[in-house]
């Protein structure tokens, strides 16, 4: 399988401060690989670096194959591109600034521009000034101007933000479609942990510059800490009968009992059933997951884990 975004020992600083430090990830084509980070971790600079918007101190980025330096006319023609705040002529219509972005990709036909303003839901706005569109709309325009030549490369910096719930499964459909339907690729940042887990099929968590980890979504599932609840009238006579089991837990401050071995999450109908006959029905047993807020902030040192609400 072609790569088609590699990076090796990338790096850029700015004085004493690295922005991006040692980054090393391979893109493969036909994947959606999410880069995700809370605000400030690199992902915007990785992206500039990536795109040939700035240059890096250390290693270098392939993209194509081919080394990106700054000024270089190669391989744009085949990417598609949104950084930060999507960049329009406030001054022209929707539709002007997608017909300067087509012009900007020779070869693109006229009836691009009515293809993707339809397909980004963006009929009602076409004769709009951009200046005035709100926030989410601006983000569709920006959208529309990075597919507009049909790339083989998407490289996306949150391309939910601003959108609405119904714009966010839009825009979610549509890179799956493009990728499970067309074979591109999709290279994007965020920090929407639950978008990145439905679309991503893999996932690079990046924090103060350096790639914690790298994943696939499945893997991502596996590494959520899992754990069993039970609520009980009579914690104690319930303890004792979980040390019988050799499965005793945990008592948090509301009296709740925290079992994580392995047999517990397995079989919990087999603990509650115990119970029962020892005269400690549960008043509530259930399994409680991480979720993926937690897990991000556990990884990253900013919290301890699942926490009871």
């Amino acid at each position: 399988m072609d790569i088609l975004i590699e990076t090796e020992n990338l790096g850029k600083s700015y004085g004493d401060v690295k922005a991006v430090d040692h980054l090393s990830i391979r893109v493969a084509q036909g994947e959606i690989y999410a880069f995700l980070g809370l605000n400030g971790a690199g992902k915007t600079t990785t992206i500039r670096m990536l795109l040939g918007m700035i240059k890096p101190t250390a290693g270098y980025a392939r993209v194509f194959q081919t080394v990106v330096r700054i000024g270089s006319q190669e391989p744009w023609k085949s990417v598609g591109y949104m950084v930060e705040d999507p960049h329009a002529y406030p001054e022209l219509t929707v539709y002007e600034n997608l017909e300067v972005a087509r012009r900007y990709h020779p070869g693109t036909p006229t009836k691009a521009v009515g293809q993707i303003i339809e397909r980004l839901g963006l009929e009602a706005y076409a004769n709009r000034r951009a200046g005035v569109l709100s926030h989410g709309n601006a983000q569709r325009l920006g959208l529309a101007k990075a597919l507009i030549h049909d790339p083989k490369l998407l490289i996306l910096d949150e391309p939910a933000n601003g959108l609405d719930p119904a714009g966010i499964v839009e825009i979610r459909k549509m890179l799956l479609e493009l990728t499970r339907q067309y074979g591109g690729t999709v290279f994007m940042a965020s920090h929407i942990l639950a978008e990145v887990s439905r679309l991503a099929d893999r996932i690079g968590i990046l924090h103060n510059g350096e790639l914690l980890q790298e994943l696939d979504a499945s893997q991502l599932e596996k590494n959520r800490r899992r754990r069993l609840i039970v609520q009980v009238r009579d914690v104690d006579a319930a303890q004792q009968t979980l040390q019988a089991m050799d499965l005793a837990g945990e008592v948090n401050e509301d009296g709740m009992i925290i079992l994580n071995h392995t047999p517990s999450l397995e079989q919990p109908e087999e603990i509650n059933r115990r119970l029962v006959d020892a005269g400690i029905p549960p008043t509530q047993l259930w399994i409680d997951e991480e979720d993926l807020e937690h897990y991000f902030l556990r990884l990253v040192g900013k919290d301890g884990g699942m926490q009871n609400e």
